[in-house]
């Protein structure tokens, strides 16, 4: 009897204590989350309100509860409309301020956010709040709105780890926090990573041993150098491009008809390898049409603007798919180039940024002019595949003018460019978004909390082009400084690469980013000068081993103290497979190729009409293409490439996701591209003189892009070895011999390719062959 009461209290108090423990607020949080002694309104203020109050107190109008507005220094002072004698936010009287009480509060009917929010501030974010108050409520712009100044370089322990400036800020960061960066990777892997991190492709095994043989202090400046100078990186810089771009081959919508706009990808890879500086490179794409004397060159950059979809299903309304059409442009040009989130003003003011709707539709102005329609043609033939305003490519124009451009036949080469209208049509707000639902005229304008549109630019897109590359402006050196680090570390300074505003994410290192962002412009907005910085500096050349330690405090490297560690993108995994076999063929642009693909994935999803209706696999050399000119078709994108988190290029994207499924294990077990690449390179392996072994680290090499290890080499020749019993035994060599259309040597035992084969294809499906390590 008393032991049950015994157990019955204990069970009691043990419930009381977990409700209590659930209850209490977060003390143990506000211990663990120490206050900075100086709390900034942008860096630590602002995410929270943001988060928590911008949505009922922030710029949208619409919106806005009690005519309270939290994000405006003036208006949060201000005495409260429903109660004169008080205020929102009092300098340093948290008492006497309307949120810390509200926000503090328990009583739900008084307690801010309200409870039906579901938004609840945590005990750290009301303390960071208090001590706000106490030290001034000071306001400060946003600071991506703020023109970038180059901060001073910071002094740390440590300078010898230091390769150039971008150094100072990461080691400033890590000593801070009291870490140390990873020494410098092998010079194997370090080959490796920035082999495909410029040029999209492994390095040869000619590359690894001439890099290894060389002693001297600049060997890998020499290697970045001559990585640098390749034509592959044109082609490799311009993947991310194509994303931006929503570059694709068909129009898009149901009919999704056949579009050539190939020979603008053709002017990226060279506007790259030229080394265009990016204020040129991104004003000849939005207005290269309206430049004094345009050249042929100028004309087709602005193809950039037309890579959106277009409809060619008949019956549509064409005011509404113009109105569309315009739409697309101005939420790329937000997102791509000055990194906001635009399109959420489209229907409203913003709800977080400084965007009204009207500054919307001034941005919308500019590109509003152009002389199209909606709806030009139904799916047809030839003459549809660009869209007025088009240009035509003659073989002359090829020969003299652009021969960057791989033209393969004399047929009739179209593209769809920009050109506007002789008159300027009137742009009005569109309310709630509805293409025919017209409010006030606006004229062309740019959003004043970024930049206000000087008097003196040009109201076109060419005026917009200055204003978006004066000095002053606060985002796009910042954007795409950004966007290129993401390239090359796997997440930006700014992780948010697409939203700098509100809702974006706050830079990992602040400092770091304007200063690159000043140096970028200061040189000229040179981006080989920038790929070689970042490149070259001690944070890149990190090690990718990262200790328990390490992951247990910075999961994520935010920190840098480790170089990153991820799958390669989708074009490059059938880049590694097709060079390091020796299938790969070199040829730079033309038009895309169809390889293989599973039967039927067109024709489920067709309406019949056009020469896209049905999968019409490509021959030969066309086969054995880089992963960027596989034809993409909006409705039925790439299967292989949509595994591996390629973009299907709806619509504008500067980041892609990087998941980890076993479609991808699937899809390189059984690609008949990783196959026959298996087959061939196998193939040619076998002709060579030397044993197994030598045979099988020559592989390992050419795919890994390392050495293999002695036990690697035993575990692999076993498995060739096994590979053998099983061919002699079974005869089923014919059948894994037939994949792909690659002719098979005669010269060849065939039980000794197929067991090769199975070697090499289990090489190709190690996890380190498609990751950047």
């Amino acid at each position: 009897m008393y032991r049950r009461l015994f157990y019955l209290t204990l069970t009691l108090f043990a419930i009381v204590y977990a409700i209590q423990a659930c209850n209490t607020p977060s003390t143990v949080q506000v211990a663990e989350e120490q206050l900075p002694d100086t709390i900034s309104y942008n860096f630590n203020v602002r995410p929270i309100l943001s988060d928590k109050c911008f949505i009922c107190h922030g710029p949208d109008a619409n919106k806005r509860e009690a005519d309270l507005r939290l994000d405006i220094a003036e208006e949060a002072y201000k005495a409260l409309k429903e109660n004169p004698s008080a205020h929102a936010l009092v300098p340093f009287k948290p008492n006497a301020s309307e949120v810390f009480l509200r926000i503090a509060s328990k009583d739900s009917a008084y307690m801010m956010p309200p409870k039906n929010s579901n938004l609840k501030l945590t005990a750290h974010e009301i303390s960071i709040i208090e001590k706000w108050i106490k030290q001034g409520a000071k306001y400060e712009k946003h600071w991506a709105f703020t023109p970038p100044k180059a901060p001073q370089m910071p002094k740390i322990k440590d300078a010898k780890w230091a390769k150039n400036e971008i150094d100072y800020f990461v080691l400033d960061k890590l000593e801070h926090k009291g870490m140390a960066p990873n020494p410098e990777a092998d010079k194997e892997r370090l080959l490796k990573r920035v082999s495909l991190d410029i040029t999209g492709l492994p390095p040869s095994i000619e590359m690894m041993d001439k890099f290894l043989a060389d002693s001297s202090s600049n060997a890998y400046e020499k290697a970045v150098d001559a990585l640098l100078a390749s034509p592959t990186y044109g082609e490799r810089m311009a993947l991310h491009w194509l994303d931006v771009a929503r570059y694709a081959d068909s129009h898009g919508y149901q009919d999704d008809g056949y579009r050539t706009q190939w020979p603008w990808r053709d002017w990226v890879i060279h506007a790259f390898n030229e080394n265009m500086p990016y204020n040129k490179f991104v004003s000849w794409q939005l207005a290269g049409d309206l430049m004094p004397n345009a050249s042929k060159e100028q004309l087709l950059a602005t193809g950039f603007n037309r890579n959106h979809k277009i409809t060619e299903e008949g019956g549509v309304i064409d005011e509404e798919y113009r109105v569309e059409y315009v739409t697309d442009r101005t939420n790329t040009f937000g997102k791509a180039i000055i990194g906001v989130t635009l399109e959420c003003a489209h229907c409203h003011d913003h709800k977080y940024d400084p965007f009204s709707q009207k500054e919307y539709y001034q941005v919308f102005a500019f590109f509003n002019n152009v002389k199209e329609v909606g709806l030009e043609s139904v799916i047809g033939g030839p003459e549809t595949y660009a869209k007025k305003p088009l240009m035509e490519i003659s073989n002359a124009d090829v020969k003299d003018i652009m021969k960057f451009i791989n033209k393969q036949d004399t047929g009739k080469l179209i593209v769809s460019v920009m050109g506007d209208q002789d008159t300027v049509r009137k742009t009005y707000v569109l309310n709630r978004g509805v293409y025919d639902a017209h409010g006030e005229e606006v004229k062309a304008g740019t959003p004043k909390s970024l930049l206000s549109f000087d008097e003196k630019y040009p109201k076109n897109r060419l005026g917009l082009t200055q204003w978006l590359f004066d000095k002053k402006n606060p985002l796009t050196s910042r954007v795409f400084v950004n966007q290129v680090w993401q390239e090359f570390f796997g997440r930006g300074i700014v992780k948010t690469s697409g939203d700098f505003g509100m809702q974006g994410e706050l830079p990992s290192h602040p400092e770091l980013l304007d200063w690159l962002a000043v140096d970028f412009m200061n040189h000229g907005w040179n981006i080989k000068r920038l790929v070689k910085q970042i490149t070259l500096s001690a944070t890149y050349r990190q090690s990718a081993v990262v200790s328990p330690e390490k992951l247990k405090t910075d999961p994520d490297n935010i920190l840098l103290a480790r170089a990153p560690r991820y799958r390669i993108p989708a074009e490059l995994v059938r880049d590694v497979v097709l060079s390091s076999s020796g299938l790969l063929v070199n040829t730079i642009g033309g038009p895309s190729v169809k390889p293989y693909q599973p039967a039927g994935l067109w024709e489920a999803a067709t309406s019949g009409r056009g020469i896209l209706a049905s999968y019409k696999q490509d021959h030969k050399e066309s086969l054995y293409r880089r992963g960027m000119y596989t034809f993409i078709k909006r409705t039925v994108p790439p299967p292989t490439m949509g595994i591996f988190d390629a973009s299907n290029r709806d619509q504008c994207e500067v980041k892609r996701l990087n998941t980890n499924t076993p479609l991808q294990a699937l899809v390189m077990m059984n690609d008949p591209t990783v196959l026959e690449a298996s087959r061939v390179l196998a193939d040619r392996l076998l002709q060579e003189k030397g044993t197994a072994e030598s045979k099988i680290s020559t592989a390992f090499r050419k795919i890994v892009c390392r050495k293999p290890k002695d036990k690697e080499i035993k575990l692999l020749a076993s498995y060739y070895a096994d590979q053998l019993k099983v061919f002699k035994q079974k005869s089923n060599a014919d059948k894994v011999l037939a994949v792909g259309e690659y002719p098979l040597s005669q010269k060849t035992n065939k039980t000794e390719l197929a067991a090769m084969m199975e070697v090499i294809a289990a090489i190709y499906n190690l996890e380190e062959t498609i990751t950047k390590s």
